[in-house]
C-alpha cells in the first residue's frame, strides 16, 4: 500500500513540476514579477515627488468692484493675489500679454448677490485652483458680513476649535495599542484587490490549462499513466506555485523598491526643510509642511497597521487564505474545464462560480466601513467568501479565535468542492463531441467508478 502511495506521490509531483516550469519560464511572467513592484512603488512615489517639487504657483489679478476686500484676501504658497483699478473688461483684454494666470471679478453687489463673481483664465482653470479662490473670497465675506453685524472677529477666532483625535485599541491585558484607521482601510483594500484578482486570474489559468490539453487530445495519453484526480490536483498545485511564486518575488521586489524610495523622500524632505529655513520661513510653517507630508504618505499608515497587527501573522494569514480560496476555486474551474471543449463554451458555466468572488470582493467595500458588523462575520466565515473579506477585515483586528474559525472552515469548503471537482473531472476529461448541461453535469458526481 505504501509503495502504492509513493507512485501516486511520484506522479502527482511529476505534473506539478511540469505546470510548474511550463509557466515560469515564459518571459511573460517575468516581466510581470519584475514590472509590477515598480509600478507599485512608482504610484506610491510620483505623487509625493510632486508634492515636494510642487513651484506651480498661480497668480491671481482681482478687480473689486465693491472696495471691500483689498488687503483682506491674503497670497499663500499656491496661489499670489493682485488688486488691480482697472474695468473688468479692460483688464480681460490685457489678460492674455499680462503675468497674470487668471483674472476675477468681484462685483458691487457681492453681499446680496455673492453668486457673481466671475472667473477668466488663460487657460482651463482647475477645480482645485477654482475651489481655493471661491473659499477665499467667501471666507472675507463672512467676515465682512460679520463686522457689519458688530461681532467681534477676535472672540470667532479663539473659539475655533480643531479636534485631531488619536485612535487606539484597549487590549486583552487593559493596554492601549496606538491604530490607525487610514492605514488599515488602505492595507485592507489592497489585500482584497491581490485575492480577488488571484482567484479570477490563477483559476482561469487551470481551467484554460485543462480546456487545452483535452481540445489536442494531449488529456487522452496522460490518462493512461495517471488518474483523473491526480492529474487535476497536480495541476491545481503547479499552478497554485506560481501563484506563490509570484507573490514572494513582487513581496521582495516591491520591499525593497519602496525602501529605497522612502529613503530618497527622506533625503527630499530635508532638503526641502532646509530651503524653507534659509527663505526664513517659520517653525509653525516647517512643522505644517511635514504633518501634511505625512497624511499624504500613504506608507506611514500602513507600517503602523502592520507593527500592530504583526508582519508574521499577516504573512500566515495572506498564504493561508490564498492558498484555501485557490484551491477551492481553481478546483471549480478545472471541473469546469473538463466538462467543455473550448472557452466560448466555458462562459454559460463560469458565471455561477464567478459570483461569490464577485460578491465578496462587494461585501469587502462594505466591511472596510464596518469591520466588525454581523455582515463582516459571515462573509469572513462563509469558505467561499472568507478568503477575500478575513483579510479585508485583518488590517482592523480580529480575534484569533474567529481566524481559527474561518481557516477550518475553508479547509472544509475546500475538501468538499475539491471532491465535488473531481467526479465532474473524472467524467468530463473524456467528453468529446457533446455539449453538457447543468442536469447532466449533476449526474456526473453520482457515476461510480
Amino acid at each position: 500500500m505504501s509503495k502504492h502511495r509513493a507512485i501516486t506521490m511520484n506522479k502527482i509531483l511529476l505534473i506539478i513540476q511540469r505546470e510548474y516550469l511550463t509557466r515560469v519560464r515564459k518571459k511573460s511572467f517575468w516581466i510581470a514579477s519584475i514590472v509590477v513592484p515598480f509600478l507599485i512603488a512608482g504610484v506610491y512615489a510620483i505623487p509625493l515627488y510632486f508634492i515636494l517639487n510642487s513651484n506651480d504657483t498661480k497668480t491671481v489679478e482681482i478687480v473689486d468692484e465693491s472696495g471691500m476686500f483689498k488687503n483682506r484676501i491674503k497670497s499663500d504658497k499656491d496661489i499670489v493675489y493682485q488688486f488691480i483699478n482697472q474695468p473688468f473688461a479692460q483688464a480681460k483684454k490685457g489678460l492674455l500679454k499680462s503675468d497674470a494666470d487668471i483674472l476675477v471679478n468681484i462685483p458691487k453687489d457681492i453681499i446680496s448677490d455673492p453668486n457673481g463673481v466671475k472667473m477668466v483664465g488663460k487657460k482651463s482653470i482647475g477645480m482645485g485652483t477654482q475651489m481655493d479662490i471661491q473659499g477665499a473670497i467667501q471666507s472675507e465675506l463672512r467676515n465682512i458680513k460679520l463686522e457689519k453685524a458688530n461681532i467681534d472677529l477676535k472672540v470667532l477666532e479663539d473659539n475655533k476649535v480643531s479636534v485631531n483625535a488619536e485612535t487606539y485599541t484597549l487590549q486583552e491585558d487593559g493596554k492601549e495599542q496606538s491604530s490607525n484607521s487610514i492605514g488599515a482601510m488602505i492595507l485592507a483594500g489592497v489585500f482584497g484587490m491581490i485575492l480577488y484578482i488571484s482567484a479570477l486570474l490563477y483559476g482561469s489559468q487551470v481551467m484554460n490549462g485543462v480546456i487545452e490539453e483535452k481540445s489536442n487530445r494531449i488529456i487522452e495519453v496522460m490518462i493512461s499513466s495517471v488518474r483523473p484526480f491526480q492529474l487535476m490536483m497536480g495541476k491545481i498545485i503547479g499552478v497554485g506555485l506560481v501563484g506563490i511564486t509570484q507573490f514572494l518575488l513582487w513581496g521582495i521586489l516591491t520591499f525593497t523598491a519602496s525602501t529605497a524610495t522612502t529613503k530618497l523622500m527622506s533625503g527630499k524632505i530635508e532638503e526641502k526643510v532646509q530651503t524653507m529655513q534659509k527663505t526664513g520661513k517659520s517653525q509653525e510653517e516647517i512643522t505644517k509642511f511635514k504633518k501634511d507630508f505625512k497624511e499624504k504618505n500613504p506608507l506611514s499608515g500602513i507600517s503602523q497597521t502592520v507593527e500592530n497587527i504583526s508582519l508574521a501573522k499577516l504573512i500566515f494569514c495572506f498564504l493561508m487564505f490564498y492558498i484555501g480560496g485557490y484551491m477551492i476555486y481553481s478546483s471549480l474551474f478545472a471541473a469546469i474545464g473538463s466538462a467543455v471543449e473550448n472557452a466560448s463554451e466555458a462562459q454559460q458555466f463560469m458565471f455561477p462560480v464567478t459570483i461569490p468572488i464577485i460578491l465578496s470582493f462587494v461585501l469587502g467595500q462594505v466591511i472596510i466601513q464596518e469591520p466588525d458588523s454581523q455582515l463582516a462575520f459571515w462573509a469572513s466565515m462563509f469558505p467561499l467568501t472568507s478568503p477575500i473579506d478575513m483579510m479585508v477585515r485583518l488590517p482592523f483586528g480580529v480575534p484569533n479565535w474567529q481566524i481559527a474559525l474561518s481557516l477550518t472552515l475553508l479547509i472544509l469548503g475546500f475538501l468538499g468542492t475539491t471532491w465535488l471537482a473531481g467526479k465532474v473531472y473524472r467524467v468530463g476529461i473524456l467528453m468529446y463531441g457533446k455539449k453538457p448541461s447543468w442536469k447532466e453535469i449533476s449526474k456526473w458526481v453520482f457515476y461510480k467508478g
